[in-house]
């Protein structure tokens, strides 16, 4: 059976080109979209459109109705065999407030939305795009000239991010960094008790799941593609459990990373926290 795959946040990026790869593949792919006009010039989506293999459902991920009816709509057909979330904020600045994202927590509060509506008796496998650098202990593994940034300009970004890892290793029942990483606050969280969230599951019952946390993103060419047509047998990226010390790598090599692991590799990969640089 092909599979089937569920996106938030795959309109572009990471997503984007992990979508592509898992259509070439033959899955069937459900893309939640605040504007479903975003395809209507890419001929690629369109081809698989007209083929029946996309879904387009309008939607907000930090609307839970919606969230809800993507799940639903996603599930038509046949269960949702992989949820692929990479949702991110786009980082603004102005004088007065310095690096900002507005929502401040547009990852935690999608994602909670997200695990707090998955179908009964479902059991998708998750793929979850984070970042390196956002704990202590993995901000401490940044190349020295990187932490800077990471301190300023990406400071709101990950302390989203945080509160989304937070929320997988409590449902996960992983550890969790107190002294190092705290917890996150409710301005992340949101009001209220967030474990008690009506949905979610109890904690230490999710499985399946894999937290990827590329180096500093950038917009190169996909590195494993060019050495296969190259005939070259070399490792275009790095990737470990362990904290890397890399600079950066293309959104590109992160989804033929999460799209192999998807196709080849989940065995190999689940229920881990993967960082991926050169």
């Amino acid at each position: 059976m092909p599979l089937n795959i569920l996106t938030f946040g795959a309109s572009r990026n990471i997503g984007y080109f992990t979508s592509l790869r898992l259509l070439d593949a033959g899955a069937t792919v459900n893309y939640l979209l605040r504007s479903t006009v975003v395809f209507d010039n890419d001929e690629t989506i369109q081809k698989y459109i007209k083929a029946g293999k996309v879904r387009l459902i309008k939607g907000d991920a930090l609307v839970i109705d919606d969230v809800r009816r993507a799940w639903e709509e996603a599930s038509k057909d046949a269960p949702v065999d992989y949820l692929l979330f990479s949702v991110g904020g786009t980082v603004q600045f102005s004088f007065s407030r310095g690096f900002y994202m507005d929502p401040v927590n547009l990852v935690t509060q999608s994602l909670l939305n997200v695990l707090s509506t998955i179908p009964s008796g479902a059991s998708p496998r998750l793929v979850i795009v984070s970042s390196t650098g956002l704990t202590a202990a993995s901000h401490r593994a940044l190349p020295f000239a990187l932490k800077p940034m990471y301190s300023k300009m990406l400071a709101a970004p990950h302390k989203d991010k945080v509160g989304a890892e937070r929320l997988i290793s409590h449902l996960a029942g992983w550890s969790w960094d107190f002294e190092g990483d705290g917890e996150p606050g409710e301005d992340i969280m949101g009001p209220g008790d967030w474990k008690a969230r009506e949905g979610l599951p109890a904690p230490g019952t999710l499985k399946n799941i894999l937290i990827v946390r590329p180096a500093l993103l950038s917009d190169g060419e996909c590195q494993a593609d060019k050495l296969k047509q190259k005939g070259k047998d070399k490792e275009p990226y790095r990737v470990s459990e362990q904290e890397i010390k890399a600079y950066t790598v293309s959104r590109k090599d992160v989804a033929h990373f999460i799209a192999e692991t998807v196709l080849n590799k989940w065995d190999e990969y689940q229920d881990k926290i993967i960082n991926i640089g050169y």
